[in-house]
């Protein structure tokens, strides 16, 4: 979550990340990315704020222990990395000319060797396989027209082993999904093996069984051995063509186990959470979820190694207790809103608790599918169709027929109430719980609620309310000790990395070792911060503004408010002079904070009242005609701060598409709460964002510590993806956004959004467009003709399999929007040089301090500036992970930077004391993150990526009514119908008078 608002987080004179004004920015409500891993990344973005303790004593700092005495990094595995990467060595320069799209990435120019050095713990395991090892690879394929979903496509994968492949059970892994990894032949080149279907819940297949054809056929051998001989040897040049398939192959194995046990829950390929009572990690979220802690497991390649890397992750499930008890849990928390349980439990499965019965394998349960509740259509263009009063009807409102066989009712209607007592002896004790289809809407099988249990472990992709966030953080947020000790503990026995002799992996050739690795890292030193010529002090990586002025003010002679009011939602002025003594004393902040304004407002502004759901038949006419009368008065460009009653997203939503799109009208939003208090640190931080939409400058570096963006010839670009997210409509697009810098400050940085042609795609279509306009911003803002010489672009939210497809797809876009612009006597030149540095924040990687003086006092976590380069790396690769910031509670998530083209920083003179090129990029992106305008902390991704990340969660606003339907006709993401929703492209255009500007702030 990010865009909190107002937030701060240091005492006196403004702290925090300023956010959105108005508490939580951007919604505050759960994050459409990134999910709910471990927390203190916020996003990216440094953590949650407040609290973080000491983990124990007053004065004791509690890190990860294993064993007895200080942990080593393997000298074997430094050793090598040197070999490979020898000191001192920057590689050979590169043909600018030679480089196209065709290239692989660049290689590392050398390890960092900058700041204080320090070990910690990294969350990989070491994993050995045995010598030679060489593993056999099987497709297979249901070739039935109709393919068995993915459940189903589970178990057919079952029956397929169970009955076909008895004899090689234990030889076999899978991933239920595609391939199966053998340690033996299984002699079958090629053969179609015929599968009935029964129910795990049954003792058979049925009389008559839907029967599958699947195709199995051999895909060759993938050597593990090949693998590690690259990995440990001294040059590591020649990558074998099988690397990534025998990578696969391993993590199915690691994955068989957890996926194939019945005690457990998985998510995706890598996600894995125990169910059984004495494992189980779950806490209430309420409304019908919780919340399960479990654990992701991915087999990495590093040098000299193999590693196992477990995360701790969360997921929000549907609550496993009775339909009933769940079914009143949602009514209570959604005002018994029938229709919002109705898609709530759509596809929800349960046992039918009236039908268990006793076979010779156990007790059965069988389990039905939700459909949705009963419904007046139910059963249409069908003789003697059931009889329903009402969507949502209770048992005895709802009547079907039973044909003349029957011994209850032969050929008569009768209530669901009544069968049940009949036929099971089972008195409904209440009737208002609406009854359930498990059939089909044409051909209708209902069940009561009571007699339903929720099956545990069904992920809910819903999306959640602020206070089952808050409950799901408050569960997600634990100390960074916690999570390691739970990775070695529970996380190692759910995975089966600590098993019996005779575990999948002993009997594939490969062990774990049961303990964290330990790394070498380094703190960087961070930068001195300047508001005009005034250094500010920084102590773990945050500041505050007590006595600082912005290095350039921007001028505000004229401003205004709108104050709008929620029926229900506190009220704080019931008239303009109790709310003056406020706007006053913020008034006086501007000032002090160094706006260039009146010391005392003098413009009126307006009141509104808008709707709960932001979807009141009169809520838009009544917020722009709003705008409309204060905009004239209120400046040029227009400047109004919002005033809400609490964090209330539709009234955000609602008010920014207007006056970003609609009107070209500057808001910065507050809550009436917070905006009271008169509190100085919540006043700086909403004077930063005045001052940015207004084009002024906040903190600045000197140029000597931005290296080569200090000379004034360097944009740099940031360049981000948003997609759909579950509970969006089907037609909801995937929005990309780009900002660029416009001058060597790196203060402004204006925003471009388009909607992508292709729904859910990473790459960006339309990027020649973009680019250009961000160059002609540059050549504007300079003055003249100068274009940059150099263009440095940090990518964010591209998975390490697309890495190659940004050079194949995006790059070309880039090198075309330079052609059209840049004058033949720059580009003969070689003119403009790019650099795209990939920037990853849902990678899984963590790190924990080893020693209780390198951590920091308040978090436990690494200190600000921790930078690894070592250790889980692959030495050839140019990356590294980097923790600028400090979290305040939960573990720091470091963001990794993975450089796949360069033709600007290698070859360059490295000054004095760095050592390499690798160092220049880490000082220069470390120091990047002390530049996020609105903060007074470093934050965790650089200002590039972090704020291209926020012009798409703003393009989402924008776009309300397909991200976040309200109304019955949007259609869910992923489901087969359209939406009578249109997306119109020009609702993410940004008005002419804010275009050029930092609205998305």
């Amino acid at each position: 979550m990010a865009d909190r608002g107002g937030r701060g987080g240091r005492a006196r004179g403004g702290g925090g990340r300023g956010g959105d004004g108005y508490g939580q920015g951007r919604g505050g409500y759960p994050p459409s990315r990134g999910g709910y891993d471990d927390r203190g990344g916020g996003r990216g973005r440094g953590g949650r704020g407040g609290g973080g303790g000491r983990g124990g004593a007053p004065g004791v700092v509690r890190v990860y222990t294993q064993g007895t005495g200080v942990p080593t990094p393997d000298p074997a595995v430094h050793k090598l990395e040197d070999q490979v990467i020898p000191a001192g060595s920057s590689g050979s320069v590169p043909d600018i000319g030679s480089l196209s799209v065709a290239n692989t990435f660049p290689r590392r120019p050398g390890f960092g060797s900058q700041g204080q050095e320090v070990t910690l713990w990294a969350n990989s395991f070491v994993m050995l396989p045995k010598k030679n090892l060489s593993l056999y690879r099987y497709a297979f394929e249901v070739t039935n027209a109709k393919k068995p979903p993915g459940k189903k496509l589970k178990r057919v994968v079952q029956l397929l082993l169970q009955e076909h492949f008895a004899d090689q059970m234990n030889d076999v892994a899978t991933d239920f999904k595609s391939t199966i990894i053998s340690r033996v032949d299984l002699k079958k080149d090629r053969a179609v093996f015929e599968v009935q279907y029964s129910r795990e819940d049954a003792d058979g297949p049925p009389p008559k069984p839907e029967t599958y054809q699947v195709l199995v056929q051999s895909t060759g051998t993938v050597s593990v051995a090949e693998v590690m001989d690259y990995l440990t040897s001294s040059t590591m040049s020649v990558m074998p063509t099988g690397k990534a398939e025998a990578i696969q192959a391993l993590n199915i194995i690691v994955g068989h186990h957890p996926k194939a046990s019945g005690d457990n829950m998985t998510i995706g390929a890598n996600k894995h959470f125990a169910l059984q009572s004495k494992a189980i990690e779950q806490c209430s979220l309420g409304a019908g979820l919780v919340a399960l802690r479990g654990y992701f497991v991915s087999v990495r390649a590093a040098t000299a190694r193999l590693l196992v890397n477990i995360q701790v992750t969360h997921a929000a499930c549907y609550d496993g207790a009775r339909l009933d008890r769940v079914m009143e849990a949602y009514l209570s928390a959604h005002g018994g809103n029938f229709h919002k349980l109705d898609r709530f439990l759509q596809k929800v499965r349960v046992q039918a608790l009236h039908l268990t019965k006793k076979t010779a394998t156990g007790v059965k349960i069988p389990v039905k599918t939700i459909v949705g509740l009963a419904r007046p259509s139910d059963g249409h263009g069908q003789p003697d169709r059931p009889t329903v009063t009402k969507h949502g009807a209770g048992p005895k409102d709802v009547k079907f027929h039973l044909d003349a066989s029957s011994k209850i009712a032969p050929d008569q209607f009768i209530t669901v109430f009544d069968y049940y007592k009949r036929r099971y002896q089972t008195t409904i004790e209440n009737t208002r719980y609406p009854v359930v289809n498990v059939g089909r809407p044409e051909h209708p099988v209902y069940l009561p609620a009571e007699a339903c249990h929720v099956v545990p472990g069904q992920p809910a992709n819903v999306k959640l309310s602020p206070r089952q966030s808050q409950q799901m953080i408050g569960f997600a947020v634990r100390k960074p000790f916690q999570n390691a000790e739970s990775l070695v503990t529970s996380g190692a026995r759910l995975l089966g990395l600590v098993p019996p002799a005779d575990s999948p992996l002993t009997r594939f050739g490969l062990s774990v070792a049961p303990e964290l690795i330990a790394v070498p890292g380094r703190v960087l030193t961070g930068p001195n911060v300047r508001y005009g010529k005034t250094a500010a002090v920084a102590r773990s990586g945050a500041w505050n503004l007590r006595s600082m002025k912005f290095s350039t003010k921007a001028p505000l002679r004229v401003w205004t408010y709108l104050m709008v009011t929620i029926p229900g939602r506190p009220n704080l002025w019931d008239n303009p002079a109790q709310l003056e003594p406020t706007l006053r004393a913020f008034q006086t902040a501007l000032f002090t904070q160094g706006l260039d304004t009146p010391a005392q407002m003098n413009v009126r502004g307006r009141r509104i009242q808008l709707s709960e759901n932001g979807d009141g038949p009169d809520d838009s006419a009544t917020a722009e005609r709003a705008l409309d009368e204060l905009g004239p008065q209120s400046g040029n460009p227009p400047m109004v701060l919002v005033i809400l009653p609490d964090v209330h997203t539709p009234s955000y939503n609602l008010v920014k598409f207007l006056a970003d799109v609609k009107k070209g009208i500057h808001t910065v939003f507050v809550t009436a709460g917070k905006f009271a208090k008169h509190d100085p640190t919540y006043f700086a931080n909403v004077s930063m964002k005045f001052n940015l939409k207004l084009g002024g400058i906040n903190q600045t570096l000197d140029a000597a510590q931005l290296g080569i963006i200090g000379e004034g010839k360097t944009m740099l670009v940031g360049i981000d993806v948003t997609h759909p997210s579950p509970g969006s409509a089907s037609n909801a697009p995937s929005l990309a956004g780009i900002v660029a810098s416009v001058d060597r400050h790196l203060a402004q940085w204006p925003a471009e959004i388009r909607i992508q042609s292709a729904r859910k795609d990473e790459m960006v279509s339309g990027l020649t467009e973009m680019m250009g306009s961000r160059l002609r911003l540059w050549r504007e803002k300079v003055g003249g003709v100068a274009l940059p010489e150099n263009i440095l672009v940090y990518r964010d939210g591209v998975s390490e399999g697309q890495y190659q497809l940004v050079l194949d797809q995006e790059l070309p876009q880039l090198r075309a929007a330079c052609a059209k612009l840049y004058p033949a006597p720059m580009t003969k030149k070689g003119l403009p040089r790019m650099t795209i540095i990939i920037v990853g924040k849902r990678h899984r990687t963590r790190f924990y301090p080893a020693k209780a003086e390198e951590a920091d006092e308040r978090s436990l976590n690494p200190r600000s500036g921790t930078v690894v380069d070592r250790g889980v790396t692959e030495a050839p690769h140019w990356d590294f992970f980097l923790q600028a910031h400090t979290p305040l509670q939960g573990t720091a998530r470091p963001a990794h930077y993975y450089v796949i083209l360069d033709e600007i920083l290698r070859g360059r003179p490295v000054p004095a004391p760095l050592k390499s090129t690798a160092d220049v990029l880490e000082k220069l992106t470390h120091n990047l993150c002390y530049l996020q305008g609105r903060s007074t902390k470093a934050v965790s991704v650089c200002p590039p990526a972090y704020y291209a990340d926020l012009v798409c969660e703003r393009a989402r606003r924008y776009l309300k009514n397909v991200f976040e339907p309200s109304s019955e006709s949007a259609t869910p993401a992923g489901s087969v119908a359209g939406s009578s929703l249109d997306v119109d492209p020009r609702d993410v255009v940004i008005h002419d008078r804010l275009r050029d500007s930092m609205f998305y702030i």
